[in-house]
């Protein structure tokens, strides 16, 4: 099904689009696909720190962009008020221009700061896509479950997403009760295959000091390629 957006250079577009982000780690769907680039093409600038779930989004894109591009076909978004990621054909000059001795007239139109930023990203996602072969990668969903009711979720979070390394990009995540008061931290992450093992993941950082103060298990609930 079709989504549509407002004006995402707007600051009340970056508020919905915030929201509807919230429990997503994409547009549509469970992978990257056009319907992200059409979004991010339409941001004439990264957003906010203030806008989380859309600045979460926007360096998740940007980097896959960097890494191998974007193949999905995704369902089909729309964003009023902004350019579509379809770069347009270009006008005949010799049939447009005015006369010979005419100076001043500018041969190529009125561009606008934001239509030059939007076509600026849409070559360079292009350029990307076209450059870097697809690279295997793979969409895994985490259950991170906490010693007990008195953990900091917030921390526990916060100590998950500070495992960096190549190849691995944290997605959205959520808090789901367990029992007892106590909550666990699902959460998604992409990774590239030839570059992360979920399994070392977990024993080797999650599992370890000083992040295994707060994280008691951590579970794979869903693996799969992208």
């Amino acid at each position: 099904m079709a989504v549509a957006f407002d004006n995402v250079n707007s600051a009340t577009g970056l508020k919905k689009l915030d929201e509807y982000l919230l429990t997503r780690s994409y547009i549509t769907g469970y992978q990257a696909s056009k319907d992200d680039i059409t979004v991010y093409s339409a941001l004439s600038k990264a957003p906010s720190s203030e806008y989380v779930n859309v600045s979460r989004w926007y360096k998740h894109i940007d980097a896959l962009l960097r890494i191998s591009g974007v193949t999905g076909e995704g369902s089909g978004v729309t964003v009023e008020g902004s350019a579509p990621v379809a770069t347009p054909p270009v006008a005949d000059s010799k049939a447009t221009a005015p006369d010979d001795d005419d100076d001043d007239v500018d041969l190529f139109g009125e561009e606008t700061e934001e239509e030059k930023k939007a076509a600026e990203a849409r070559a360079a996602s292009v350029k990307a896509s076209a450059k870097k072969k697809e690279s295997g990668k793979s969409s895994v969903l985490l259950d991170v479950k906490p010693w007990d009711d008195e953990t900091d979720m917030k921390k526990l979070e916060e100590a998950v997403r500070s495992v960096q390394m190549e190849g691995l990009l944290w997605g959205a995540s959520k808090l789901a009760p367990v029992g007892y008061g106590i909550k666990k931290l699902q959460i998604m992450l992409t990774i590239v295959d030839d570059l992360v093992s979920v399994d070392t993941l977990i024993e080797e950082h999650l599992l370890e000091e000083p992040i295994n103060e707060y994280v008691q298990s951590c579970d794979i609930v869903a693996f799969n390629k992208i």
